[in-house]
């Protein structure tokens, strides 16, 4: 008996170690110890712990943050829990070499590459070491310990996946200790469900013989995110559910009432095609690649003109025929026939007004001076209608801004169509040539703060100095044009629908930052429009549960880094989406039978899922896609169940 409980204590000492040093950390995967079962031997190695019992046997206790993992859910939602596997195996070249086995050989042996279970019994010796170095009277262990979950091989008569154990206690004086086991079966079809509710009271009531007991609802659906379509799934890295959680439940996989209390959560990615935002997304992607040409680049003038590529900055591919120069060209020239037009209508003697204009078209070849009349209005025609098509497909987005200025003109059409750095000198080289006349005085907004931006606000009052277009200098005033613009858009979606105020957008529209905080800063915000936008457009969500959304997201990232996994989450009321979910299949579907209060209430649960909820175990099945032939009707379920035992201290 010492023996026994002296290894107790020592698989207890591990596993505080492990608690101790990590309790301020939020990875969900830290550091690890070797312990030799008989003398107690630890090494800390890097990010992986090995616990060896006897010759060629190890096991890896791995400390997990308790939202990274499903064992959370079945347990009492502890911060952390530790989880004791196999250690994974890691394939020799020659034996993933197809050619020498056969599929099925070469299926499970990419199976054994993922999280591996260990046998029921070394499991339960598991779970007795943590259960006897909790109970105060044979271990004089200090405070309670996070829970401890041990994947199983599911070889044992009951087919158990999972077994656990969770400290019940008061201050930091354990009590009890509740040990779980968790069978998995699948997948079935949900009519021939064997499985009942009145099935899953006897069991509960088999275990704890409570007088009276409780049941509650639980379903997650699948509102979006991947789709299936005639037996192909289309992927997409974003995903939209919502969780119900309801009382009185009356039979197996029911719709959840309008009464429950539904939960939206998000997770979006930026970039799907699919999105109204796509083409805002397409502006971040290229005033990512500026920074990034900032940050590779030198003043260097022959490295800087070295083409497509300059150190590891690659720019993205035109979504322009025409190249950038002739873009700019034929903007120019536009502008500066729209002024020809209104001074020869309003002012038909300023001759020499006309003159200095047309200095500014002799930049390209397309309009002689020796046009008649005639041909100059023909051409002035087709401009305007080459200008209002591409004006079109410029705003032909979500986040459409009609008061664009002359800079940000200028931007839409260089974002579309830069391949090199020599583009950007040499368009920016024509805008202050045409500026150098002093006839050409486009609009710019008031509160511009790129650089350019101030150089024609300048010029409004006088002469303006000469601008140097080298080194670094064209990349800088063309990524302030894209933050500038960008910032305005957004200012102009969130603000004109009333999402928040101008005071709540301070941080994220900072100019007193470096360039490429700012452009961190911005690429948060458009995060949070790619959510806004999904849950208006998509879901339809009323204004009031949009802001309340919207201020939620914006406290977020003012104190958190730019993150595409967290998944944000919104009470909602279900008649807000029924219409989505209602003629809907679950993904998963839950019920709870419970008895007793706080912290020793005890829970006994089933849980239908269209894929299985343990991922260390190959299910065999002819269902694809949890169908049977094909038909969405019959839908296929695997089943879990998590029984619950409460073992008291006296």
């Amino acid at each position: 008996m010492s023996a026994v409980i002296t290894k107790a204590r020592n698989f207890s000492s591990i596993l505080r170690s492990l608690q101790n040093d990590l309790s301020n950390e939020s990875s969900p995967y830290e550091v690890c110890h070797l312990m030799c079962c008989d003398c107690c031997h630890v090494v800390i190695s890097n990010h992986s712990l090995h616990v060896c019992f006897e010759p060629q046997e190890e096991l890896q206790i791995l400390k997990v943050c308790g939202d990274d993992s499903i064992v959370s859910s079945w347990s009492s939602g502890h911060r952390a829990v530790f989880i004791c596997e196999k250690p994974v195996i890691k394939a020799e070249d020659d034996e993933m070499d197809k050619s020498s086995c056969s599929e099925n050989e070469a299926h499970e042996l990419l199976g054994n590459l993922g999280p591996q279970p260990v046998s029921i019994m070394k499991a339960r010796q598991l779970l007795s070491w943590y259960t006897m170095s909790q109970n105060q009277k044979l271990s004089h262990d200090s405070g309670p310990l996070d829970p401890l979950w041990v994947r199983c091989d599911m070889s044992d008569p009951a087919g158990t996946s999972w077994l656990g154990a969770e400290t019940v206690h008061l201050a930091n004086k354990v009590t009890g200790v509740k040990l779980y086991s968790v069978t998995c079966k699948g997948p079935s079809v949900e009519r021939k469900s064997s499985i009942t509710l009145e099935d899953l009271k006897q069991e509960h009531k088999k275990r704890h013989h409570p007088l009276t007991v409780a049941i509650k609802g639980n379903a997650l659906y699948n509102l979006f995110g991947s789709t299936v379509v005639e037996n192909t799934t289309i992927e997409s890295q974003s995903s939209v559910t919502v969780e119900f959680k309801w009382s009185h439940v009356e039979r197996v996989l029911e719709t959840p009432p309008l009464s429950s209390k539904a939960t939206l959560k998000m997770k979006i990615t930026s970039g799907d095609m699919r999105s109204p935002m796509f083409q805002m997304y397409r502006e971040l992607e290229f005033l990512q690649v500026c920074v990034l040409f900032l940050n590779n680049s030198t003043n260097n003038v022959d490295l800087l003109a070295g083409g497509l590529r300059t150190g590891e900055t690659e720019w993205m591919e035109p979504l322009e025929t025409q190249s950038a120069v002739e873009l700019i060209k034929t903007y120019l020239e536009g502008m500066a026939m729209d002024i020809i037009c209104f001074i020869s209508i309003t002012i038909p003697c300023n001759f020499n007004k006309l003159q200095r204009l047309f200095r500014i078209r002799q930049q390209s070849q397309r309009y002689a001076g020796q046009q008649t009349a005639e041909a100059f209005y023909a051409n002035t025609a087709k401009i305007e209608a080459e200008k209002a098509e591409s004006e079109t497909s410029i705003f032909d987005s979500f986040m459409e801004r009609g008061n664009l200025d002359f800079v940000e003109q200028i931007w839409v059409r260089m974002r579309k169509s830069v391949t090199s750095y020599q583009d950007v000198q040499d368009c920016l080289k024509l805008v202050m040539d045409s500026l150098s006349y002093g006839d050409l005085k486009p609009w710019i907004h008031r509160d511009s703060n790129s650089s350019l931006g101030k150089v024609f606000l300048k010029s409004y009052h006088q002469p303006i100095d000469h601008v140097s277009l080298t080194g670094l200098t064209p990349i800088t005033m063309l990524l302030e044009i894209g933050l500038d613009k960008m910032r305005k858009d957004y200012i102009n979606y969130l603000i004109g629908n009333e999402l928040t105020t101008l005071n709540h957008l301070r941080y994220y529209i900072s100019t007193e930052v470096d360039l490429q905080e700012q452009v961190i800063r911005l690429r948060k915000l458009h995060h949070l429009l790619e959510i806004m936008v999904t849950c208006s457009t998509f879901l339809g969500l009323p204004f009031d549960r949009l802001f309340c959304l919207t201020q939620s997201c914006l406290q977020y990232y003012k104190t958190s880094p730019y993150n595409e996994d967290h998944e944000f989450t919104l009470q909602i009321t279900p008649a807000l989406i029924s219409h989505l979910y209602q003629k809907e299949h679950p993904v998963v579907w839950g019920a709870e039978v419970s008895s007793g209060h706080g912290p020793r209430e005890v829970k006994t649960t089933m849980q239908l899922s269209d894929k299985p909820l343990v991922d260390h175990i190959v299910f065999d099945t002819d269902y694809t896609n949890g169908s049977v032939d094909g038909n969405s009707e019959e839908l296929a379920y695997f089943t879990t169940m998590v029984c619950c035992s409460l073992v008291n201290f006296a």
